[in-house]
């Protein structure tokens, strides 16, 4: 008896805003299809979950909680290195053409707006000019990140709106570009973008209302769960000297609550707004985007919608 014959392997992506379980629709996504015997794993498009001990933080799902899913991209980092969606580019679609070279459906999944636009979508990066960034890293030592922010949002208003201010070293990245090519950064996706190949994009949301208030709870989990103690034991790692690990979300609110800078209310505030600000951006991100086919993270029938979705892709 002869196995059946499926189609090559696609390219699925969950995406959306934090907070929304992309990761359990992900692996739910990836059960189903290796029941129906078509091998799938995920590759994780979710900046801040490549470093390795940024758990907590990040909602990384510990690997009981993977169920044998196979995941790339995920704690492959040290605390220190620099990450970029150039570099991820680099990294993922080799993986991706991998996987579906050996029959395997990669499932990208995560919320990282430029990355996921960076592999998805036919997209070029410009180079850098070393003379000019290491200026611009001097200027933002010497100024901190918000006034940073404030620069480009002279030079790019819509770069800027896709940046959180207290990320410096993407607004850096984004003032060299516009000062190398004097054109808009790249964070802007064109309005109709071309695909680097055929994919699928499922995309996970809900009401506002409701969303803010999920956030707001997730938050709180994380310092009740041990968050300020993971940064503390991450400042032996050499959290203090990063670039990228020391500024996310969280991350920087508990590391200035461990260095007496502000409470622990204020560490919580803080980080339920930013968290709140970012699924504001994500969903202004998004929302451009019409390939993607939405669905209600509310909906217990949300499984089935989306494997519906992935059925027919297979069978284009």
């Amino acid at each position: 008896m002869t196995s059946a014959v499926h189609p090559a392997a696609p390219l699925l992506a969950v995406v959306g805003p934090t907070g929304t379980g992309k990761s359990d629709l992900g692996i739910a996504i990836a059960q189903r299809l290796i029941e129906s015997g078509r091998p799938a794993e995920i590759v994780n498009c979710d900046s801040m979950q490549f470093y390795r001990g940024m758990d907590i933080g990040t909602a990384k799902l510990p690997l009981a909680e993977r169920h044998g899913i196979k995941h790339h991209l995920i704690d492959h980092l040290g605390i220190k290195a620099e990450s970029s969606a150039a570099d991820y580019q680099l990294l993922a679609r080799p993986l991706i053409e991998d996987l579906q070279s050996s029959g395997i459906t990669p499932i990208l999944v995560g919320g990282s707006m430029l990355y996921i636009a960076a592999v998805l979508n036919d997209f070029d990066f410009p180079g850098t000019d070393e003379a000019l960034r290491a200026k611009l890293e001097a200027e933002l030592l010497a100024v901190g990140p918000l006034a940073m922010h404030a620069k480009l949002a002279a030079l790019d208003p819509v770069a800027a709106s896709r940046i959180i201010p207290q990320n410096g070293r993407r607004s850096v990245r984004a003032i060299e570009i516009v000062t190398m090519t004097g054109k808009p950064f790249a964070a802007a996706l064109p309005e109709v973008p071309t695909e680097w190949q055929p994919s699928l994009q499922i995309g996970l949301n809900g009401p506002r209302e409701e969303l803010v208030e999920r956030l707001e709870l997730r938050v709180q989990r994380m310092w009740q769960q041990g968050l300020v103690a993971e940064v503390e034991g991450l400042i032996d790692q050499g959290l203090r000297d990063a670039k990228t690990a020391k500024r996310a979300i969280g991350y920087a609110q508990a590391l200035a609550q461990l260095d007496g800078e502000i409470a622990q209310e204020a560490a919580i505030a803080d980080t339920v707004r930013l968290t709140q600000k970012y699924a504001r951006r994500q969903m202004s991100w998004f929302r451009r985007d019409e390939r993607i086919n939405w669905l209600d993270y509310r909906d217990d029938a949300k499984l089935q919608s989306a494997m519906a979705l992935v059925e027919a892709q297979f069978e284009k």
